[in-house]
C-alpha cells in the first residue's frame, strides 16, 4: 500500500491507460461489426448490379431504341384493335324526355308481339321487353338515352329469337341500371366496354336453339357476349319399350281366281308356230313339240290350264302414329328448354394511351 501512494502518479496513469485500452477495444470491435456488415450489403449491392447488366433490358442505348420500337408497335396494335370495334360504338348516347321514350317503348313493345305472332312464338301476356316497371310510371330524364340503346338491343334479340322457330318465349329479365335509381355509371380505370345485363328462358327444337346462338353473335351494331346456357329436355324421362304401340301392316289383297291371268301374270302364246315336216310325220299322228313348248292336246280334248305361280309378297305400310312418336323420341326430337344469361356491350369511348 505504501509503494501505490508513494506513487500515485503510476499508478493513475496505468490505470487510465487500462481502461482506455479496453475502450479503444470496445470500439474496434463494434467498428469492425460495423464493417463486415457495411461489406456484405456492398457485395450483395454489386452482385444485383452486375445481374442487371447482364440483363437484355439494361439502359443502353441500343437497349432503349429497342424498347421504344416495342412500345410503339403495341401501341399501333392497340389502336387498330379499338378501331376494329368502331362498328359497335354506339352513337351518342342523348336523353329524351320521359313520355317520348313510354311512346317509343309501346311501339317497340307492339311490333315485337306482331313478329312474334308471326313466326308463331309464344309470349306470356307481361312482357314488356324487359321494361315492366314502366307500364304504369315513368323513366327517369336522364336514364333515356342508355335505357333507348337497351330497347333497341332488346327487339333485336327478341325477332332473331322469334325467326329462329322458337316455340314460347317463358321470361325475360332485364338487370336495372344505376341511372335508373339516381345514381351516375362510372367506368374503371382499365375498362372499354360496359355490360347490360339480360336473362331469357324459352323453348325451342334444337335447330331452333342453335340457330338463335348463331344469330347472337351476328347481329349487326350490336356485340352480344353468353355468359351462361343452360339446356334441359322437355320430356323428363326416355322412351319405355311398354310405350311402343307399332303399327300393324295392312292385311295383303285378295288373290285372283284361277286362271290364265292366276298369280298376277298372264302366258304369253309362242311367237313362232313350229314347222312340221309332212315327209317325217306318220298319217294319223300329231307332230311333235317345238323345243321349250307344252306339248299339244290330243284330239277331241280341251286344253288344260297353265300351272298357277304364287303371288308376290304385299309391302308393308310404312310406320306412322305411335311408332313414329316413339321413333322421334329415341332420336331426340323433343324440344329443348334453354336459359341464357347474356351481356348486351356497350363500347365506351376511345381511350388515348400514354
Amino acid at each position: 500500500m505504501s509503494w501505490i501512494k508513494d506513487n500515485k502518479f503510476v499508478v493513475a496513469l496505468g490505470a487510465g491507460t487500462l481502461v482506455g485500452t479496453i475502450l479503444i477495444f470496445l470500439a474496434g470491435s463494434k467498428g469492425a461489426a460495423r464493417y463486415l456488415q457495411a461489406k456484405e450489403e456492398f457485395d450483395a449491392t454489386s452482385a444485383e448490379v452486375t445481374s442487371f447488366e447482364g440483363r437484355a433490358l439494361y439502359p443502353r442505348s441500343e437497349n432503349c431504341d429497342g424498347k421504344s420500337k416495342a412500345l410503339d408497335e403495341y401501341r399501333q396494335a392497340t389502336a387498330s384493335l379499338q378501331t376494329a370495334f368502331d362498328a359497335y360504338h354506339p352513337k351518342e348516347l342523348k336523353n329524351i324526355s320521359p313520355e317520348d321514350f313510354t311512346n317509343q317503348l309501346k311501339a317497340v313493345n307492339e311490333e315485337v308481339r306482331k313478329v312474334c305472332e308471326d313466326e308463331r312464338t309464344k309470349v306470356p301476356e307481361p312482357f314488356f321487353c324487359g321494361f315492366e316497371n314502366y307500364k304504369i310510371g315513368l323513366a327517369p330524364g336522364n336514364a333515356t338515352g342508355i335505357l333507348n340503346y337497351e330497347l333497341s338491343g332488346i327487339k333485336t334479340l327478341i325477332c332473331a329469337l322469334a325467326k329462329s322457330g322458337a316455340t314460347e318465349l317463358h321470361n325475360f329479365h332485364r338487370a336495372p341500371l344505376p341511372e335508373e335509381d339516381g345514381r351516375e355509371y362510372k367506368p374503371g380505370k382499365f375498362e372499354v366496354a360496359r355490360s347490360l345485363p339480360f336473362e331469357i328462358t324459352f323453348t325451342a327444337p334444337e335447330k331452333s336453339a342453335r340457330a338463335f346462338l348463331s344469330a347472337i353473335i351476328k347481329q349487326p351494331g350490336y356485340y352480344v357476349v353468353i355468359r351462361t346456357v343452360s339446356a334441359a329436355n322437355t320430356k323428363k324421362e326416355p322412351p319405355r319399350s311398354s310405350d311402343a304401340k307399332f303399327d300393324k301392316p295392312a292385311a295383303p289383297p285378295p288373290a285372283a281366281p284361277d286362271g290364265i291371268f292366276s298369280g298376277g301374270g298372264f302366258v304369253l302364246p309362242p311367237t313362232e308356230e313350229p314347222k312340221v315336216d309332212d315327209k317325217k310325220t306318220a298319217p294319223g299322228t300329231a307332230p311333235a313339240p317345238a323345243p321349250g313348248t307344252a306339248p299339244a292336246p290330243a284330239p277331241g280334248t280341251a286344253p288344260s290350264p297353265p300351272p298357277a305361280t304364287a303371288p308376290p309378297a304385299a309391302t308393308p305400310a310404312p310406320a306412322t302414329g305411335e311408332s313414329g312418336r316413339i321413333l322421334s323420341q329415341v332420336l331426340g326430337h323433343e324440344e329443348l328448354q334453354i336459359f341464357l344469361r347474356l351481356d348486351l356491350m356497350q363500347f365506351l369511348p376511345l381511350k388515348k394511351l400514354p
